[in-house]
C-alpha cells in the first residue's frame, strides 16, 4: 500500500465490524485473528504503508476544512491502546491531533449528565481526536461496579430505574448522541481492541518480569481482572446496543500487537479517504495575486 495507489488498502475490514441490529457475541470474534497478514513484519509493512495513507488523509482533512473525526479506543487493561495510537499515529502533524484519556469522573463532573464531560474535547473542524477510554465507561467500569452509581448525582426517575433499564437509556443517549456529530460531519470511529485472558496475563507478567516497565503495572490491573467474565459481558451488550450505521463499532483482535495496529491504520486512513474532502479551490484573483507575488520573489536582488 502507498500514497500513490489507487487502492492502497488490502484489509477486508467487515469481519471487524460489528453489524448493526444484529445479535453479537464476542466469542465469534477470535484475538489472534490475523486477516492473511502471516508475520510481524509483513504487519509492520501493512502498518508503514497505512501511517503515509493517514498522513496524506490528514493533510487533506485540515484544507477541506469541513469534516473532523473522533477516535475511540476502548479495551481491557494490557490491551494496548497507548501503543496503538503512539504507532498509528506516528506520522500524522501533531497540531491536528489530541488525544484525551477518562479517568473517573472529578466532582464538577458527577454534576453533569455523563455526556457533558467528552462534549468540551470533541475534535474541531478538520481535526481529529482521540478518545482513549471514553464516555463508554459508563456503561462498562460503572456496570461491572455499580456501587460508583452512589457518587453520581442521578435524577430522581433514574435512581429508581432497574440497573437494565439505566444502562438501556444510557446506550440510547449515546445513539442519539453520535448521530447528532455524524450530521455535524464528525467520522466517528469506534475500536474494541480483543485481548484474550490468557494474553492480558502474559503481558501482565512481562510488566512484572521487566524493572523498566514495573510503572505500567498497578494493583487495580489485577483487581479488575478478577472481572473479567463481567467486563466481557458488559462489552458484549454494549457493542451489540451501540454499534449503528452512523457509529459502527470494529472489534480488532489484539493478541498480536503488530497486526492490531495495521488493523486500526487501515480502517481509519480508509474510512477518512472515503469523505467528501476537497481541496479549497483558488480563485482567478488569487491566482493573478500569486503570479504577482511570484514575480516580485524572483525579481528580488
Amino acid at each position: 500500500m502507498s500514497k500513490k495507489d489507487e487502492t492502497p488498502h488490502r484489509l477486508d475490514h467487515e469481519p471487524f465490524r460489528a453489524q448493526p441490529g444484529k445479535s453479537f457475541r464476542l466469542a465469534d470474534h477470535d484475538p489472534r485473528y490475523s486477516a492473511g497478514l502471516k508475520s510481524k513484519k509483513e504487519g509492520r509493512k501493512a502498518l508503514a504503508d497505512d501511517i503515509d495513507a493517514l498522513a496524506d488523509a490528514q493533510k487533506r482533512l485540515w484544507a477541506d476544512g469541513r469534516h473532523s473525526v473522533l477516535i475511540i479506543l476502548q479495551a481491557m487493561d494490557a490491551a494496548g491502546k497507548d501503543g496503538t495510537i503512539r504507532h498509528v499515529m506516528s506520522g500524522v502533524n501533531p497540531q491536528g491531533v489530541a488525544v484525551h484519556g477518562f479517568k473517573a469522573p472529578n466532582e464538577e463532573e458527577r454534576q453533569h449528565h455523563f455526556l457533558w464531560r467528552p462534549t468540551r474535547f470533541l475534535p474541531r473542524k478538520g481535526r481529529i481526536a482521540i478518545f482513549n477510554r471514553s464516555y463508554y465507561e459508563e456503561t462498562l467500569v460503572v456496570r461491572v461496579h455499580p456501587a460508583f452509581l452512589d457518587q453520581q448525582f442521578l435524577s430522581a426517575r433514574r435512581r429508581e430505574l432497574p440497573l437494565e433499564d439505566l444502562w438501556r437509556e444510557r446506550y440510547e443517549d449515546i445513539n442519539a448522541f453520535e448521530k447528532a456529530l455524524v450530521h455535524n460531519d464528525t467520522l466517528v470511529l469506534k475500536f474494541f481492541l480483543n485481548v484474550s485472558k490468557d494474553e492480558q496475563r502474559e503481558r501482565f507478567l512481562d510488566r512484572l518480569n521487566e524493572p523498566d516497565k514495573h510503572w505500567k503495572f498497578s494493583a487495580a490491573d489485577l483487581s479488575e481482572r478478577g472481572y473479567w467474565d463481567d467486563y466481557q459481558q458488559a462489552y458484549q451488550e454494549m457493542i451489540a446496543a451501540t454499534s449503528t450505521e452512523h457509529a459502527p463499532w470494529y472489534v480488532i483482535p489484539a493478541d498480536r500487537k503488530w497486526f492490531a495496529r495495521a488493523a486500526v491504520a487501515d480502517i481509519i486512513a480508509e474510512r477518512i479517504s472515503h469523505l467528501d474532502l476537497r481541496t479549497p479551490e483558488v480563485s482567478d484573483e488569487d491566482r493573478e495575486h500569486l503570479a504577482q507575488a511570484r514575480e516580485a520573489l524572483m525579481n528580488e536582488k
